[in-house]
Protein backbone atom coordinates (compact mmCIF):
# COMPACT_ATOMS: atom_id res chain seq x y z
CA UNK A 1 0.00 0.00 0.00
CA UNK A 2 2.69 2.66 0.79
CA UNK A 3 4.52 1.48 -2.37
CA UNK A 4 1.10 2.82 -4.57
CA UNK A 5 0.79 5.57 -2.68
CA UNK A 6 4.66 6.84 -3.14
CA UNK A 7 4.27 5.98 -6.73
CA UNK A 8 1.15 7.80 -7.07
CA UNK A 9 2.44 10.83 -5.36
CA UNK A 10 5.51 10.70 -8.09
CA UNK A 11 3.38 10.59 -11.13
CA UNK A 12 1.55 13.46 -9.42
CA UNK A 13 4.96 15.67 -9.26
CA UNK A 14 6.35 14.94 -12.57
CA UNK A 15 2.13 15.72 -14.00
CA UNK A 16 2.09 18.84 -12.55
CA UNK A 17 3.82 21.82 -14.67
CA UNK A 18 6.13 24.42 -13.57
CA UNK A 19 4.80 26.88 -10.98
CA UNK A 20 1.60 24.83 -9.59
CA UNK A 21 2.71 25.01 -6.10
CA UNK A 22 -0.35 22.72 -4.39
CA UNK A 23 2.59 20.82 -2.30
CA UNK A 24 0.85 18.84 0.32
CA UNK A 25 -0.20 15.33 0.55
CA UNK A 26 -3.55 16.28 1.64
CA UNK A 27 -4.34 17.53 -1.69
CA UNK A 28 -2.13 15.25 -3.76
CA UNK A 29 -4.17 12.04 -2.09
CA UNK A 30 -7.70 13.61 -2.30
CA UNK A 31 -9.36 12.82 -5.51
CA UNK A 32 -11.08 15.21 -7.99
CA UNK A 33 -14.24 15.09 -8.59
CA UNK A 34 -13.62 15.77 -12.36
CA UNK A 35 -15.13 19.72 -12.36
CA UNK A 36 -15.24 23.04 -10.72
CA UNK A 37 -18.10 25.77 -11.38
CA UNK A 38 -17.14 28.79 -10.63
CA UNK A 39 -19.34 32.18 -10.70
CA UNK A 40 -17.04 35.17 -11.81
CA UNK A 41 -16.76 38.48 -12.89
CA UNK A 42 -16.19 39.30 -16.91
CA UNK A 43 -12.11 38.70 -17.54
CA UNK A 44 -11.78 36.89 -14.47
CA UNK A 45 -11.49 33.29 -15.64
CA UNK A 46 -9.82 33.23 -19.22
CA UNK A 47 -8.46 29.91 -21.06
CA UNK A 48 -7.21 31.88 -24.75
CA UNK A 49 -10.56 32.01 -26.10
CA UNK A 50 -10.47 36.12 -26.06
CA UNK A 51 -6.26 36.16 -26.20
CA UNK A 52 -4.14 33.32 -26.20
CA UNK A 53 -2.01 34.87 -24.04
CA UNK A 54 -4.08 35.38 -21.37
CA UNK A 55 -4.82 31.56 -20.10
CA UNK A 56 -4.73 30.33 -16.71
CA UNK A 57 -7.55 27.35 -16.76
CA UNK A 58 -5.79 24.68 -19.45
CA UNK A 59 -3.16 24.32 -17.67
CA UNK A 60 -5.00 23.53 -14.49
CA UNK A 61 -7.24 21.43 -16.38
CA UNK A 62 -4.53 19.22 -17.26
CA UNK A 63 -2.55 19.00 -14.39
CA UNK A 64 -5.88 18.11 -12.04
CA UNK A 65 -8.26 16.41 -14.09
CA UNK A 66 -10.84 19.35 -12.59
CA UNK A 67 -12.91 20.72 -15.75
CA UNK A 68 -13.85 24.50 -15.36
CA UNK A 69 -16.97 25.59 -15.86
CA UNK A 70 -17.90 29.28 -15.21
CA UNK A 71 -20.86 31.22 -15.14
CA UNK A 72 -19.96 35.25 -15.50
CA UNK A 73 -22.07 37.89 -13.36
CA UNK A 74 -22.46 41.64 -14.17
CA UNK A 75 -23.43 42.87 -11.01
CA UNK A 76 -22.58 41.69 -7.31
CA UNK A 77 -26.47 41.30 -6.73
CA UNK A 78 -26.38 38.50 -9.61
CA UNK A 79 -23.24 36.46 -8.01
CA UNK A 80 -25.78 36.64 -4.46
CA UNK A 81 -28.48 34.97 -6.33
CA UNK A 82 -26.87 32.83 -8.35
CA UNK A 83 -24.93 31.30 -5.53
CA UNK A 84 -28.17 31.05 -3.46
CA UNK A 85 -29.71 28.25 -6.64
CA UNK A 86 -26.78 25.79 -4.47
CA UNK A 87 -25.02 24.44 -8.11
CA UNK A 88 -21.94 26.40 -7.99
CA UNK A 89 -18.80 25.43 -6.28
CA UNK A 90 -17.38 29.34 -5.99
CA UNK A 91 -17.57 32.19 -6.95
CA UNK A 92 -15.40 35.89 -6.98
CA UNK A 93 -17.17 38.16 -5.27
CA UNK A 94 -17.18 41.68 -4.19
CA UNK A 95 -17.26 43.68 -0.80
CA UNK A 96 -20.98 44.22 -0.89
CA UNK A 97 -21.62 40.29 -1.74
CA UNK A 98 -19.13 38.66 0.49
CA UNK A 99 -20.70 39.69 3.55
CA UNK A 100 -23.85 39.18 2.72
CA UNK A 101 -23.00 35.36 1.87
CA UNK A 102 -21.74 35.01 4.78
CA UNK A 103 -24.56 36.45 6.79
CA UNK A 104 -26.82 34.25 4.91
CA UNK A 105 -25.28 31.49 5.24
CA UNK A 106 -24.45 30.49 1.68
CA UNK A 107 -20.41 30.39 2.06
CA UNK A 108 -18.08 28.03 3.94
CA UNK A 109 -15.24 28.57 5.81
CA UNK A 110 -12.25 28.30 4.31
CA UNK A 111 -9.22 25.82 5.57
CA UNK A 112 -6.49 27.96 4.79
CA UNK A 113 -4.19 25.02 5.95
CA UNK A 114 -5.04 23.19 2.51
CA UNK A 115 -3.70 26.12 0.56
CA UNK A 116 -0.15 25.99 0.62
CA UNK A 117 -0.07 29.31 -0.84
CA UNK A 118 -1.81 31.23 1.78
CA UNK A 119 1.41 32.62 3.22
CA UNK A 120 2.20 34.73 -0.30
CA UNK A 121 -1.20 36.84 0.05
CA UNK A 122 -0.74 40.40 0.35
CA UNK A 123 -0.75 41.02 4.68
CA UNK A 124 -3.24 43.76 3.66
CA UNK A 125 -5.89 41.16 2.80
CA UNK A 126 -5.94 38.09 4.03
CA UNK A 127 -7.83 39.35 7.53
CA UNK A 128 -9.42 41.93 5.61
CA UNK A 129 -13.56 42.20 7.22
CA UNK A 130 -14.74 41.49 3.43
CA UNK A 131 -14.41 38.09 3.88
CA UNK A 132 -12.66 37.28 7.64
CA UNK A 133 -15.27 37.13 9.93
CA UNK A 134 -15.43 36.07 13.86
CA UNK A 135 -12.19 34.96 13.03
CA UNK A 136 -12.65 32.31 10.46
CA UNK A 137 -11.94 33.03 6.72
CA UNK A 138 -14.37 32.99 4.30
CA UNK A 139 -12.61 32.69 0.92
CA UNK A 140 -8.65 33.58 -0.69
CA UNK A 141 -8.22 37.16 -2.33
CA UNK A 142 -8.01 36.85 -5.62
CA UNK A 143 -7.86 40.58 -6.96
CA UNK A 144 -8.45 44.75 -6.25
CA UNK A 145 -8.99 47.73 -7.93
CA UNK A 146 -10.42 51.03 -8.52
CA UNK A 147 -13.53 51.92 -10.45
CA UNK A 148 -12.06 54.31 -12.67
CA UNK A 149 -13.38 56.83 -14.88
CA UNK A 150 -13.57 56.10 -18.98
CA UNK A 151 -13.42 58.93 -21.10
CA UNK A 152 -13.27 59.32 -24.97
CA UNK A 153 -9.80 61.15 -25.09
CA UNK A 154 -10.87 62.57 -28.96
CA UNK A 155 -13.55 64.79 -26.51
CA UNK A 156 -11.44 65.27 -23.55
CA UNK A 157 -7.97 65.76 -24.88
CA UNK A 158 -7.16 66.34 -21.28
CA UNK A 159 -7.94 63.91 -18.58
CA UNK A 160 -11.15 65.00 -16.84
CA UNK A 161 -10.46 65.95 -13.31
CA UNK A 162 -13.62 65.32 -11.94
CA UNK A 163 -16.82 63.41 -11.78
CA UNK A 164 -18.73 66.15 -12.45
CA UNK A 165 -18.85 65.43 -16.25
CA UNK A 166 -21.08 62.16 -15.23
CA UNK A 167 -23.06 63.65 -12.37
CA UNK A 168 -23.91 66.91 -13.53
CA UNK A 169 -24.85 68.60 -16.78
CA UNK A 170 -21.77 70.44 -18.76
CA UNK A 171 -20.35 71.39 -21.68
CA UNK A 172 -17.63 69.02 -22.53
CA UNK A 173 -13.98 70.25 -24.23
CA UNK A 174 -15.96 69.41 -27.62
CA UNK A 175 -18.02 72.00 -27.24
CA UNK A 176 -21.45 69.61 -26.94
CA UNK A 177 -23.45 69.19 -23.46
CA UNK A 178 -22.54 65.99 -21.96
CA UNK A 179 -26.81 65.00 -21.62
CA UNK A 180 -27.06 61.67 -23.65
CA UNK A 181 -23.46 60.71 -23.96
CA UNK A 182 -22.51 59.40 -20.30
CA UNK A 183 -23.57 56.35 -18.32
CA UNK A 184 -23.82 55.27 -14.82
CA UNK A 185 -23.01 51.88 -13.19
CA UNK A 186 -26.34 49.99 -12.65
CA UNK A 187 -26.06 48.52 -9.64
CA UNK A 188 -27.49 49.73 -6.15
CA UNK A 189 -23.45 49.78 -4.81
CA UNK A 190 -23.27 52.94 -7.28
CA UNK A 191 -24.78 55.09 -4.59
CA UNK A 192 -21.68 55.17 -2.76
CA UNK A 193 -19.97 56.92 -5.76
CA UNK A 194 -22.23 59.23 -5.60
CA UNK A 195 -22.09 59.42 -1.38
CA UNK A 196 -18.09 60.26 -2.46
CA UNK A 197 -18.68 63.14 -5.07
CA UNK A 198 -20.94 64.71 -1.73
CA UNK A 199 -18.06 63.87 0.53
CA UNK A 200 -15.75 66.03 -1.50
CA UNK A 201 -18.01 68.95 -3.00
CA UNK A 202 -20.70 69.02 0.14
CA UNK A 203 -18.47 68.57 3.38
CA UNK A 204 -21.02 70.16 5.31
CA UNK A 205 -22.96 66.53 5.20
CA UNK A 206 -20.66 65.16 7.24
CA UNK A 207 -20.22 62.20 5.12
CA UNK A 208 -17.18 59.95 6.27
CA UNK A 209 -17.88 56.44 4.52
CA UNK A 210 -19.65 56.24 1.24
CA UNK A 211 -21.56 53.10 2.64
CA UNK A 212 -22.26 54.56 5.97
CA UNK A 213 -25.16 57.23 5.22
CA UNK A 214 -27.71 58.24 7.23
CA UNK A 215 -30.85 59.45 6.49
CA UNK A 216 -29.94 63.11 5.73
CA UNK A 217 -27.01 61.75 3.88
CA UNK A 218 -28.89 58.81 1.68
CA UNK A 219 -31.36 61.57 0.87
CA UNK A 220 -28.54 63.62 -0.81
CA UNK A 221 -27.01 61.38 -2.31
CA UNK A 222 -30.40 59.95 -3.61
CA UNK A 223 -31.36 63.71 -4.54
CA UNK A 224 -27.75 63.66 -7.14
CA UNK A 225 -28.28 60.32 -8.94
CA UNK A 226 -31.57 61.67 -9.81
CA UNK A 227 -30.37 64.94 -11.33
CA UNK A 228 -27.67 62.62 -13.09
CA UNK A 229 -31.03 60.76 -14.60
CA UNK A 230 -31.56 63.79 -16.57
CA UNK A 231 -28.18 63.20 -18.58
CA UNK A 232 -27.89 59.26 -18.76
CA UNK A 233 -29.76 57.46 -21.06
CA UNK A 234 -28.11 54.29 -20.43
CA UNK A 235 -27.03 52.33 -17.35
CA UNK A 236 -24.12 49.76 -17.88
CA UNK A 237 -23.96 46.28 -15.82
CA UNK A 238 -22.25 44.34 -19.13
CA UNK A 239 -19.02 45.33 -19.69
CA UNK A 240 -18.96 44.34 -23.50
CA UNK A 241 -22.38 46.07 -24.11
CA UNK A 242 -20.85 48.94 -22.66
CA UNK A 243 -17.52 48.51 -25.02
CA UNK A 244 -20.07 48.55 -27.68
CA UNK A 245 -21.57 51.75 -26.32
CA UNK A 246 -18.26 53.59 -26.49
CA UNK A 247 -17.42 52.35 -29.74
CA UNK A 248 -20.61 52.56 -32.34
CA UNK A 249 -23.08 54.08 -29.63
CA UNK A 250 -21.68 57.80 -29.16
CA UNK A 251 -20.95 57.32 -24.92
CA UNK A 252 -18.05 59.49 -24.37
CA UNK A 253 -17.53 59.44 -20.17
CA UNK A 254 -18.59 57.02 -17.27
CA UNK A 255 -17.46 54.74 -14.54
CA UNK A 256 -15.87 52.00 -15.76
CA UNK A 257 -13.57 49.14 -14.74
CA UNK A 258 -10.13 49.23 -15.62
CA UNK A 259 -11.02 45.54 -17.90
CA UNK A 260 -12.91 47.71 -20.57
CA UNK A 261 -10.56 50.35 -20.80
CA UNK A 262 -7.53 47.67 -21.33
CA UNK A 263 -9.47 46.02 -24.07
CA UNK A 264 -10.52 49.36 -25.98
CA UNK A 265 -7.01 50.52 -25.77
CA UNK A 266 -5.51 47.35 -27.05
CA UNK A 267 -8.38 47.54 -29.97
CA UNK A 268 -7.00 51.09 -31.01
CA UNK A 269 -9.83 52.94 -29.74
CA UNK A 270 -9.58 56.39 -28.27
CA UNK A 271 -10.13 55.51 -24.57
CA UNK A 272 -7.94 56.40 -21.68
CA UNK A 273 -9.08 56.29 -17.96
CA UNK A 274 -8.97 58.36 -14.98
CA UNK A 275 -9.11 58.22 -10.87
CA UNK A 276 -10.76 62.00 -10.70
CA UNK A 277 -9.80 64.67 -7.71
CA UNK A 278 -13.28 63.03 -5.69
CA UNK A 279 -11.51 59.66 -5.45
CA UNK A 280 -12.88 56.59 -6.30
CA UNK A 281 -14.60 53.53 -5.03
CA UNK A 282 -13.23 49.96 -5.92
CA UNK A 283 -13.16 46.17 -5.44
CA UNK A 284 -11.17 43.79 -3.41
CA UNK A 285 -13.13 40.25 -4.55
CA UNK A 286 -12.68 37.10 -2.88
CA UNK A 287 -12.95 33.45 -4.06
CA UNK A 288 -15.47 32.01 -1.54
CA UNK A 289 -17.07 28.60 -1.57
CA UNK A 290 -20.33 27.61 -1.07
CA UNK A 291 -21.31 25.79 1.72
CA UNK A 292 -22.71 22.87 0.05
CA UNK A 293 -19.78 23.03 -2.99
CA UNK A 294 -20.86 19.70 -5.19
CA UNK A 295 -17.01 19.66 -6.35
CA UNK A 296 -14.93 20.51 -2.81
CA UNK A 297 -11.86 18.90 -3.74
CA UNK A 298 -11.85 20.68 -7.31
CA UNK A 299 -12.28 23.90 -5.37
CA UNK A 300 -9.88 23.51 -3.14
CA UNK A 301 -7.26 22.98 -5.71
CA UNK A 302 -8.76 25.88 -7.79
CA UNK A 303 -8.16 28.29 -5.07
CA UNK A 304 -4.27 27.22 -4.67
CA UNK A 305 -4.20 27.46 -8.45
CA UNK A 306 -5.79 30.82 -7.95
CA UNK A 307 -2.88 32.36 -5.97
CA UNK A 308 -0.30 30.67 -8.56
CA UNK A 309 2.15 34.11 -8.96
CA UNK A 310 1.93 33.87 -12.91
CA UNK A 311 -1.69 33.37 -12.72
CA UNK A 312 -1.71 36.90 -11.02
CA UNK A 313 0.56 38.76 -12.61
CA UNK A 314 -1.69 38.12 -16.18
CA UNK A 315 -4.92 38.46 -14.62
CA UNK A 316 -3.71 41.63 -13.34
CA UNK A 317 -1.94 42.79 -16.77
CA UNK A 318 -5.53 41.26 -18.59
CA UNK A 319 -8.28 43.06 -16.13
CA UNK A 320 -5.84 46.22 -15.05
CA UNK A 321 -6.13 45.00 -11.46
CA UNK A 322 -3.96 44.47 -8.85
CA UNK A 323 -2.87 40.98 -7.79
CA UNK A 324 -3.64 39.67 -4.41
CA UNK A 325 -0.08 38.35 -4.44
CA UNK A 326 2.33 40.99 -4.38
CA UNK A 327 5.05 38.55 -5.85
CA UNK A 328 3.21 38.37 -9.25
CA UNK A 329 4.21 42.16 -9.78
CA UNK A 330 7.72 40.90 -10.52
CA UNK A 331 8.65 39.23 -13.83
CA UNK A 332 5.06 38.89 -15.00
CA UNK A 333 6.13 39.49 -19.18
CA UNK A 334 2.78 40.38 -19.71
CA UNK A 335 2.44 42.59 -16.65
CA UNK A 336 5.71 44.40 -17.00
CA UNK A 337 8.11 46.09 -13.98
CA UNK A 338 5.56 48.69 -13.59
CA UNK A 339 2.31 46.82 -14.08
CA UNK A 340 1.54 47.09 -10.44
CA UNK A 341 2.05 50.51 -10.17
CA UNK A 342 0.29 51.48 -12.95
CA UNK A 343 -2.68 49.63 -12.03
CA UNK A 344 -2.63 50.90 -8.65
CA UNK A 345 -0.65 48.93 -5.78
CA UNK A 346 0.14 52.39 -4.09
CA UNK A 347 -3.34 53.25 -4.44
CA UNK A 348 -4.66 51.10 -1.38
CA UNK A 349 -5.48 53.05 1.53
CA UNK A 350 -7.25 55.69 -1.28
CA UNK A 351 -9.98 53.62 -2.41
CA UNK A 352 -13.38 53.32 -0.58
CA UNK A 353 -13.79 49.45 -1.20
CA UNK A 354 -17.27 48.15 -1.93
CA UNK A 355 -18.83 46.43 1.18
CA UNK A 356 -22.68 46.11 1.98
CA UNK A 357 -24.58 48.83 4.01
CA UNK A 358 -26.15 47.94 6.84
CA UNK A 359 -27.46 49.89 9.92
CA UNK A 360 -24.50 50.06 11.91
CA UNK A 361 -22.73 53.40 10.40
CA UNK A 362 -19.38 51.73 12.89
CA UNK A 363 -19.46 55.13 14.45
CA UNK A 364 -20.82 56.92 17.66
CA UNK A 365 -24.28 57.79 15.25
CA UNK A 366 -25.42 53.85 15.99
CA UNK A 367 -27.67 52.23 14.09
CA UNK A 368 -29.38 54.70 12.03
CA UNK A 369 -27.30 54.62 8.62
CA UNK A 370 -29.52 53.18 5.79
CA UNK A 371 -29.47 49.19 4.85
CA UNK A 372 -28.78 48.12 1.66
CA UNK A 373 -32.16 46.97 0.60
CA UNK A 374 -33.43 50.60 0.47
CA UNK A 375 -30.44 51.38 -1.56
CA UNK A 376 -31.43 48.60 -3.82
CA UNK A 377 -35.33 49.99 -4.14
CA UNK A 378 -34.38 53.34 -4.43
CA UNK A 379 -31.55 53.05 -7.28
CA UNK A 380 -34.37 50.92 -9.27
CA UNK A 381 -36.71 53.68 -9.01
CA UNK A 382 -33.94 56.66 -9.95
CA UNK A 383 -33.14 54.13 -12.90
CA UNK A 384 -36.93 53.97 -13.69
CA UNK A 385 -36.79 57.93 -13.77
CA UNK A 386 -39.17 57.97 -10.58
Amino acid sequence: MLKKVFLLLVVLAVVVPTGFTYGSKQLFLQEGEGEVSIVAWPGYIERGETDPAFDWVTDFEEATGCQVNVKTAATSDEMVALMNEGTFDLVTASGDASLRLVAGGRVQEVDITRIPSWDTVDDRLKEAPWHFVDGKHYGVPYQWGANVLMYNTEVFPTAPESWSVVFEEQELPDGESNAGRVQAYDGPIYIADAALYLKYHNPDLGINDPYALDRDQFNAALDLLRQQREIVPRYWHDAFIQMDDFVNEGFVASSSWPFQVNILKAQGTPIDSVIPVEGATGWADTTMMHVNAPHPNCAYLWLEHSLNPKLQGDLAAWFGSVPAVPSACEGNELLGPEGCVTNGIENFDKIFFWKTPTTDCGDDRGDVCVPYYEWVTNYIAIIGGR
